[in-house]
């Protein structure tokens, strides 16, 4: 459910520092940390960590990550060539067995040291090309089209995102259960004995990001048996996504080694609460900040702009629902009956509210809102690129989101509602179009994919249904 608290350390203002206003990291509300001119090339950062190997690393449009294990004698061949894949075999990336290899071209400044996991490992993320042309169907590719048109604008983001999963295994008559058997009260949240029960993961994975520098500043039950959040310092858009594509892999695998199985899907469990990936998010313009107001009349302290990117999120609620909330499990989080522990924590309509959890839009404070209708199925990187255009529209066109709490309209109901919601929009479609060219149609691609999702899915007969039926008539 994340923090707004005060007393959290700010990424600005330097480790243990305090900021003035008590606004959270994750929140975006501290000033962009300024750019390095110069930085190492990853044959640099290979050598200086001692690395035999780097995962190079992407994500299909699913968010499943792909990656090849490149030796570090090849490192210049991979920073010069980029490594090649079958995309048709890799995942949802808009590729036929007949077409061309995909060379994922690394990022060095998005390198990762992984050796907390194996000693002389290290990750760094790619960009798909194809035939020498960023390829449009990648998403970090789809992402840095956004970004473009920021910077074209003069401005830029920050976001921070609050990552939940939960830890389970598999019982004896191999039924999915919470990891920890003892795990089992009716309000979990915030408890102190089921987070110790836990203290070597999460205090593994603490060590892990903290070494990396992304200043992991609370770690918490979260309102689900099973459930954990672990925060980390906003960043720009790029490097959060980057950093939550690493998060989920070494939270997997560090699970995994304790013979557990750390779960993003968002409703792993019926009666319990699901998993969000809140996303905080902040304009700026040369270094200020655009969404604070102290004289706001509202009295929520944002600005005209913040109230223009605001609305327009509301405005195209339900095609942002398509890629922010992607599966057909999402929905089984946004439509929940309350859980065992009252509350599902997830919006429901299109809305938004002061320092209020039970809306879409939460703003915590005035340099920054909370979007809280993505989940941990999300693709980061998708997500970023959907809800920054969404917003940005809002405020091209001077939309107002009315009243605070005032009666918003409902999220879709299921995936295949999303997807034609998608389907009407043309600014979010456009968004994932936007590194494409006429031959590449690629939000049209992505509707397909989760048209096919949630029809394969319903093909399915349930144990629900033979209950329910069976004997019914």
């Amino acid at each position: 459910m994340g923090s707004s608290g005060p007393g959290i350390p700010s990424q600005a203002a330097g480790a243990g520092a305090v900021l003035a206003d008590g606004s959270s990291p994750n929140g975006a509300g501290a000033a962009p940390e300024p750019a390095t001119a110069d930085p190492p090339s990853l044959a640099e950062r290979v050598a200086a960590d001692g690395v035999r190997f780097i995962l190079a690393t992407f994500v299909d449009l699913n968010g499943k990550p792909c990656a090849k294990l490149v030796p570090a004698e090849a490192v210049g061949m991979l920073a010069t060539d980029g490594v090649g894949f079958a995309g048709y075999a890799a995942g949802a990336l808009g590729q036929q067995p007949s077409d061309p290899d995909l060379m994922a071209m690394p990022d060095p400044a998005s390198y990762t040291s992984l050796s907390f996991l194996r000693p002389g490992l290290a990750m760094v993320h790619c960009d798909p090309f194809v035939e020498g042309e960023p390829w449009p169907f990648a998403p970090r590719v789809i992402l840095r089209a956004v970004l473009g048109q920021l910077a074209a604008r003069g401005l830029t983001a920050q976001v921070g995102a609050e990552a939940e999963y939960f830890l389970v295994r598999r019982d004896d008559a191999g039924r999915l259960a919470v990891a920890d058997e003892r795990d089992r009260s009716a309000r979990p949240c915030y408890d102190a004995r089921d987070l110790t029960r836990m203290y070597e993961h999460l205090t593994e994975v603490s060590a892990a990001i903290n070494g990396l520098g992304w200043s992991n500043y609370a770690t918490d039950h979260e309102d689900g048996n099973g459930q954990f959040e672990q925060n980390f310092t906003h960043a720009t858009p790029l490097t959060t996504a980057d950093r939550l594509v690493a998060f989920r892999y070494l939270v997997q695998v560090l699970a995994e080694q304790r013979g557990m199985t750390a779960t993003f899907m968002p409703k792993p469990f019926t009666d319990r609460t699901g998993t969000g990936l809140h996303m905080h998010m902040s304009l700026w313009r040369d270094g200020e900040p655009l969404f604070p107001d102290p004289a706001d009349p509202r009295g929520l302290g944002l600005s005209a702009t913040a109230y223009g990117f605001i609305a327009g999120l509301l405005d195209h609620a339900p095609a942002l629902l398509a890629v922010v909330a992607p599966t057909v499990n999402s929905y089984k989080r946004t439509t929940a009956s309350a859980p065992a522990s009252g509350a599902t924590w997830a919006p429901s309509t299109a809305t938004y509210g002061g320092n209020d959890r039970t809306h879409m839009i939460r703003v915590p404070d005035g340099d920054r809102i909370e979007v809280r209708a993505c989940d941990g199925s999300a693709n980061p990187y998708l997500a970023m690129a959907a809800l920054l255009t969404a917003g940005l529209d809002g405020i091209d066109r001077g939309l107002d989101p009315g009243e605070r709490g005032a009666a918003g309209r409902p999220l879709p109901p299921t995936l295949l509602h999303a997807v034609d919601g998608l389907a009407a929009d043309e600014r979010i479609s456009g968004c994932l179009d936007g590194a494409a060219t006429p031959a590449h149609q690629v939000a049209e691609y992505y509707r397909a994919v989760k048209r096919e999702e949630f029809l394969t899915w319903h093909a399915q007969v349930s144990d629900w249904e033979t209950d329910r039926y069976l004997t019914a008539f």
